[in-house]
């Protein structure tokens, strides 16, 4: 399920740090040459010089489109993350424990045979229930039972915060229905997404046969779905205008939704679903709902059955036979982002379990690899980063004392996350059984649902995670102001508990102040200390603030991320200027903290300043495949990693002064070009 909150993918390296510790003894406290490539100009091409030995050393296997260092850490949690559910796998637990839930739903997603044997009988049903419809004054139930079951025709559903009134949850609607997932998809006509829609249809045709359609009837399906899927593009937002809070809150009451659209029968709809008694909702695209409403009152039923029933083919197939998981990774893996093979069925059944049992699974693994001393160590080095964070904001020339006591007030009521939840989720009204796989998802599915249905109406729960802390990630929550750091993150080599803090700065710290300068982005900026989408700020401040921000918007907009395609500066903006505001605070964190603990050259001759910004260039370490490349333009938030290195810290004064960068070299930007933001 697609959800409003905006989490950044903090693609957290295998990175070399600038500390000295037990763990990295054989370092001496320095980079990792390995990982360079000194053959390069730093001032020409930083990315390469950071990261070219570790490029060179780590191809692209068959099973990847992007691999980066920060993959590496997540194989290794993985790895962790599969002893633990193996051993649980082997054992005869208590029917209904969490150990018989975990285990019995991995074995499941292992047995080959049982799946292959099974084929298309687990949704044979379902699809002969939509092709049986003959009254479409059903079709608003239909698509209820659909969103309930996991399944996602036409648009979605969610339950989250009332951006205008923060500590309040309400239900929401918002744009779906895109297969493809982005409009442009369907849209433009270059000569590759032409290809990739034709290569869609065809996708499309071959799941149908699959799922027992003859020939003819799995063509005039596809043609069906890729008609319908036409029509809500056309009608659907960008992603670029989805990033625009104001145009994407329409709170209306559900009298008034039905009076606009009528051709939806909402009392049924929002029965089934199970929120009864509905006096408000929140439609983030009426324009698309609309379209979906003249869809299911104006187009040929024929054409609605096959868009409903590819809509189940498409969400179950990585749970049916070999077949059916073959050929969606055909299309989606290997067509739309490149790979070339599928990764192994162990890794997709520790992912499914993750999925479905996440708390339960981050539970034992906070147990097993998390030590409770790292909690107070991270909460130490936040308060430090909000304190650096501070100080640049008092500093700012370009804004008034009046917007700057609201954003410390913002600053200051940071509600900081780390680890893992003080409350571990109950699991035990999900019943996980030996019928199906599928099955079993849809079980989940409800489970899931339901408690986010039963949330409308009620306050926000501000200590509820929105990752398990096996995640080898980091997130901002704009509505709650919070921000989180899971477990999985804080380990050597973003963290480490024997070195002093002038090192972590360089690690983690850069990871804490980007999410902290994402409450400060071009969206978190229109948030209030509470959560609340409320515009605190002078309209001279705000005006000062798009200026500035339209620098970077410019700049990546200029760069051609392959021959013909140029990056979206409006898309990563929030990410952008994560990475602008970030790198400045961490740098001046660490200059504090040097001031106490100083650090010298390494033996390497690299500075502490240097080590810095090689660390930071190291995050981002990777090599990636075209199609993915192609795939990440349209649809990311964040730049590539390539310009998240050669293109952030040209805007960054320390990192001339750390490689005395001058004017004539390839990355050098004059002054008065520079972003300058946070």
């Amino acid at each position: 399920m697609r959800t409003k909150f905006y989490l950044p993918f903090i693609a957290l390296a295998l990175m070399a740090t600038s500390c000295n510790s037990k763990k990295e003894a054989e370092q001496k406290g320095g980079i990792r040459l390995a990982n360079l490539d000194q053959t390069a100009n730093p001032r020409d091409d930083f990315y390469q010089y950071a990261c070219g030995g570790w490029m060179k050393a780590n191809p692209l296997t068959d099973e990847y489109s992007r691999f980066g260092s920060f993959d590496q850490l997540a194989e290794n949690n993985r790895t962790q993350i599969k002893s633990l559910i193996e051993e649980l796998a082997k054992q005869q637990a208590q029917p209904g424990s969490v150990a018989q839930k975990v285990g019995d739903l991995y074995n499941i997603a292992m047995d080959s045979t049982k799946l292959n044997a099974d084929g298309v009988a687990p949704i044979k049903g379902y699809l002969d229930q939509l092709a049986a419809i003959e009254d479409r004054g059903v079709l608003s139930q239909k698509v209820a039972t659909m969103h309930r079951d996991g399944f996602g025709p036409f648009f979605g559903l969610y339950v989250g915060a009332d951006e205008m009134n923060s500590s309040m949850n309400i239900a929401q609607l918002y744009q779906g229905g895109l297969s493809l997932g982005e409009r442009e998809y369907y849209l433009d006509n270059d000569d590759h997404t032409k290809e990739i829609r034709a290569k869609f249809e065809e996708h499309v045709a071959k799941m149908f046969q699959l799922a027992g359609f003859t020939t003819d009837e799995a063509q005039k399906a596809a043609a069906n779905v890729m008609k319908v899927e036409t029509r809500l593009a056309e009608n659907s937002k960008s992603a670029v205008e989805l990033r625009d809070p104001y145009a994407n809150y329409n709170k209306i009451t559900v009298a008034q939704l039905k009076k606009e659209v009528p051709e939806i029968n909402w009392d049924v709809y929002f029965t089934t679903i199970g929120l009864k008694d509905l006096q408000d909702v929140n439609v983030g695209q009426m324009g698309e709902i609309k379209t979906v409403a003249d869809l299911l009152k104006k187009e040929d039923l024929n054409v609605l059955k096959s868009y409903l029933q590819w809509n189940v083919i498409n969400a179950a197939s990585s749970y049916l036979s070999d077949a059916f998981v073959a050929q969606n990774f055909d299309f989606y893996g290997k067509t739309l982002s490149g790979r070339k093979e599928m990764q192994p069925r162990w890794k997709r059944a520790v992912g499914t379990v993750n999925g479905v049992l996440g708390e339960a699974v981050g539970q034992m693994y906070t147990e097993k690899y998390f030590p409770a001393a790292a909690k107070e160590r991270m909460t130490k080095l936040v308060a430090n980063l909000q304190k650096a964070l501070g100080e640049r904001i008092q500093g700012l020339e370009w804004m008034s004392e009046e917007t700057k006591v609201k954003a410390l007030e913002k600053l200051a009521a940071f509600h900081v996350k780390i680890g893992y939840p003080d409350k571990w989720r109950d699991y035990s009204n999900l019943e996980i059984k030996n019928d199906s796989y599928w099955d079993n998802i849809v079980r989940s599915n409800h489970f899931d649902y339901d408690k986010m249905i039963a949330k409308a109406g009620k306050p926000v729960d501000k200590d509820e995670w929105l990752m398990t802390p096996q995640t080898v990630n980091a997130y901002y929550n704009p509505t709650t102001n919070e921000i989180c750091f899971p477990a999985a993150i804080l380990q050597y080599p973003f963290f480490d508990m024997n070195a002093h803090d002038s090192c972590n700065y360089s690690s983690i710290g850069l990871v804490i102040s980007h999410e902290m300068t994402h409450g400060f982005d071009d969206q978190g900026r229109q948030y209030d200390k509470d959560g609340n989408l409320k515009d605190w700020w002078t309209s001279e401040d705000a005006k000062n603030f798009k200026e500035r921000a339209q620098v970077l918007v410019d700049y990546f907009n200029k760069i051609e991320v392959l021959p013909g395609l140029m990056a979206n500066g409006e898309l990563t903006l929030g990410e952008n200027i994560a990475d602008h505001g970030g790198l400045q605070v961490a740098y001046l964190a660490l200059q504090k903290a040097m001031t106490e603990n100083p650090l010298g050259k390494d033996e390497n001759g690299f500075t502490p300043e240097q080590r810095f910004f090689l660390s930071y260039g190291n995050v981002w370490a990777g090599n990636i495949r075209d199609e993915q490349i192609r795939l990440q333009t349209k649809s990311d938030p964040h730049s590539l990693g390539r310009w998240r290195v050669n293109a952030a810290l040209p805007h960054i004064s320390m990192w001339y002064d750390a490689f005395g960068v001058k004017e004539g070299d390839a990355l050098y930007l004059p002054v008065e070009k520079r972003a300058s933001i946070w």
